[in-house]
């Protein structure tokens, strides 16, 4: 017999974390908005904008020292909004590390990748800071991203731990392979969205030099090979993760969400696809950047429910 917690009854600590979970992703949606706006730089100083903890609206109201021509109203505001959403973030991930230590502080699967989130948070704050500092340096911006990711990684961790808090499951009947390929996945798929931070950032380099859109992924070469290439790899991982979880001791919500993986992995590939055919237009190089988030998000996922979830019996072995 197996027993498990029941999923059906959410309670206050799920519901924070999921709304956690889900309002961190919409940050990084934010962020690759204000990347692909250029406003990374609507406000020159950090942690104030424009010298002010509410950024003016029209050059004039802009305080002594800051220059005129530097100021515009829509990407000030646009940066500014990010930033608000990343102290709203940062307070509902210090709420869920204190109702962890309040609910949960036994439970180390749900309490410490709580913690390691609010810390990562603070660092994240301050790694925003330096991006400013540093004006958009590529390494920089990567690291931020990385940063976040790994924040966002965390947080579905706790939020997966906390629908099986308390829960018995018997030994699962899982493909062995699926248990260490979706792990793999999820670190490859990290490192093919750092590279392309770095393709991105050597694109801004060569705008501001003014090359020519359509001819400025020719003139980045190494990283956007590596980065194309890390691409078709994850996609032929995430078809072989597939292929393993499709097997009749799966689970229904494992096999769905591999199914996702795959697509997504597809969808990402057809986004490069369009940013390489159309010149980099913005919009697509959101939706990309959204993609490869949601993407690692699944690979999680199946990460942690395969190991976790319990397998139907074999047909061909009495249960």
């Amino acid at each position: 017999m197996i027993r498990m917690a029941s999923i059906h009854r959410i309670d206050g600590f799920q519901r924070l974390a999921l709304a956690t979970t889900a309002t961190t992703y919409l940050l990084i949606l934010v962020g690759g908005l204000v990347r692909a706006a250029g406003a990374g730089l609507g406000c020159p100083d950090w942690p104030k904008c424009f010298g002010l903890w509410v950024p003016p609206t029209n050059a004039a109201e802009l305080p002594a020292g800051f220059d005129p021509g530097q100021f515009n109203a829509a990407l000030t505001w646009t940066e500014y909004v990010n930033r608000l959403l990343g102290v709203a973030t940062g307070s509902l991930i210090l709420a869920t590390l204190v109702a962890a230590l309040v609910r949960h502080r036994r439970a180390p699967g749900i309490l410490w990748p709580s913690v390691a989130a609010f810390l990562g948070v603070g660092f994240q704050g301050w790694l925003g800071g330096r991006v400013v500092a540093h004006g958009l340096a590529p390494w920089i911006v990567t690291t931020h991203l990385v940063v976040a990711l790994v924040i966002v990684s965390l947080l579905l961790y706790a939020t997966v731990n906390a629908f099986f808090a308390g829960a018995a499951i018997a030994a699962p009947r899982h493909d062995r392979v699926a248990t260490w390929l979706a792990p793999a996945l999820v670190a490859l798929t990290l490192m093919q969205v750092a590279l392309g931070t770095q393709v991105r950032g050597a694109v801004d380099v060569a705008t501001r030099l003014g090359l020519d859109r359509s001819r400025i992924l020719e003139s980045i070469g190494v990283f956007d090979d590596v980065h194309r290439g890390t691409a078709v790899c994850v996609f032929a991982l995430a078809v072989w993760l597939w292929s393993r979880t499709h097997v009749p001791t799966s689970p229904r919500a494992v096999k769905r969400i591999a199914t996702g993986v795959m697509v997504l992995a597809v969808a990402q590939i057809g986004a490069g696809l369009l940013l390489a055919r159309l010149a980099l237009p913005r919009p697509v190089q959101v939706i990309h950047l959204s993609l490869a988030s949601l993407l690692l998000g699944a690979e999680m996922l199946v990460a942690l429910l395969v190991r976790r979830l319990p397998g139907h019996p074999s047909p061909t072995t009495p249960s």
